[in-house]
């Protein structure tokens, strides 16, 4: 337990709840070296209400040059840690041991030996969180941790590649032996890195010890949009994705929700759950064939027009 620790946070318009983030970094039980912040509007960082804080690096880029990977690569490369622990600016810690938690996670090993190369936390709802969204948390982030290496794509399936940078730890070592994460991507950079390094003889961990808040009350639109995005870095990498199909998983979070929500006498929320399934089944099925649309539609259908017009230029 004497790894040195970066954390690198992606950051959008901060706000209270970040600085509220950053404060709770530094209450941890376990130090952290350096606070790394690619901050992605320079016009919206505040030096006087977040330079105070100890320990934080800044990096500024437009919004117009943000991608999921490149620019936790960017953040990566300043790290000098021994793990990088990657965060989103709206993920609170729960408590002051997640730091502690999720670096004490690297000692266990898979059952055949395999060391392990990512852990992910436990997301919590927090206060606000609609009743499907709690539910739908439950399901994805249970009480219980999980070791996962290629022996279990039989029975996880898609599930095996899971893990969120909501708020992931990485061995920067194993990190950059990878080669990072995929340079370019409009979604799942975390997912496509399982994947590469599970495949490689790794295993990853959820550790549901490890907590933070963080949830959303996404509406409909916002759901397909999420949606397509998903399915969209799928299509784009059939070398992770082809032959592990997703919808499985899908109707069976849907169905334990339906059932959540009957036992628990919130049946009249049903009618939502489905239609906001339906919306998000939508946004896939179409992201999985986004090649056969018209951009014009494809932009409609994205949360992501920077990564199109990115795209339609021919750059990085």
């Amino acid at each position: 337990m004497n790894k040195k620790v970066d954390v690198i946070i992606p950051v959008y318009k901060p706000d209270q709840k970040f600085l509220s983030l950053l404060k709770r970094l530094k209450r941890q039980t376990y130090p952290v070296n350096r606070i790394i912040i690619m901050n992605t509007d320079p016009s919206c960082w505040d030096e006087t209400k977040y330079g105070g804080i100890p320990g934080i690096q800044v990096y500024h880029l437009e919004k117009a040059d943000f991608d999921h990977g490149r620019t936790r690569n960017q953040g990566a490369s300043h790290c000098s840690g021994d793990i990088m622990i990657f965060m989103t600016d709206d993920a609170l810690p729960a408590d002051p041991y997640l730091v502690e938690r999720l670096v004490g996670a690297f000692e266990n090993r898979g059952q055949e030996g395999e060391e392990i190369a990512q852990v992910y936390a436990r997301q919590l709802p927090a206060r606000d969180c609609r009743p499907v969204e709690r539910l739908n948390r439950e399901y994805n982030y249970p009480k219980e941790s999980r070791i996962k290496t290629g022996k279990d794509l039989g029975e996880l399936g898609i599930k095996t590649y899971f893990a969120s940078n909501v708020c992931c730890a990485y061995r920067r070592d194993i990190f950059v032996k990878q080669g990072g994460f995929i340079d370019r991507t409009i979604f799942n950079e975390d997912m496509i890195y399982a994947a590469g390094v599970i495949k490689d003889g790794y295993a990853i961990m959820y550790e549901a010890s490890a907590r933070v808040i963080h949830s959303h009350n996404f509406s409909a639109g916002q759901q397909f949009r999420r949606n397509f995005d998903l399915a969209v870095s799928q299509a784009d990498h059939p070398e992770v994705f082809q032959g592990i199909p997703s919808e499985g998983e899908g109707i069976r979070m849907v169905k334990k929700t339906a059932g959540k929500l009957i036992k628990t006498g919130q049946g009249r929320l049903i009618p939502s759950l489905i239609f906001g399934s339906g919306c998000k089944y939508l946004g896939y099925r179409m992201g999985k064939s986004y090649k056969s649309l018209p951009l014009w539609m494809v932009r409609l259908c994205t949360s992501n027009t920077d990564y199109w017009n990115r795209k339609e230029k021919n750059q990085p």
